[in-house]
């Protein structure tokens, strides 16, 4: 399985952000770490 650097940032409307590095465009957002973590499990499987 391919491994990602992935940048996790706080918005200033406390909401996570998150950026995987090697894919221009892959961004996600959520409210908690757990599940910015599923969101980001999921749309690399897709």
């Amino acid at each position: 399985m391919p491994e990602f650097n992935v940048i996790i940032e706080k918005g200033e409307d406390g909401f996570l952000i998150s950026e995987v590095v090697e894919l221009p465009g892959c961004h996600t957002q959520a409210k908690s770490l757990d599940e910015l973590i599923s969101q980001k499990r999921h749309k690399n499987k897709t």
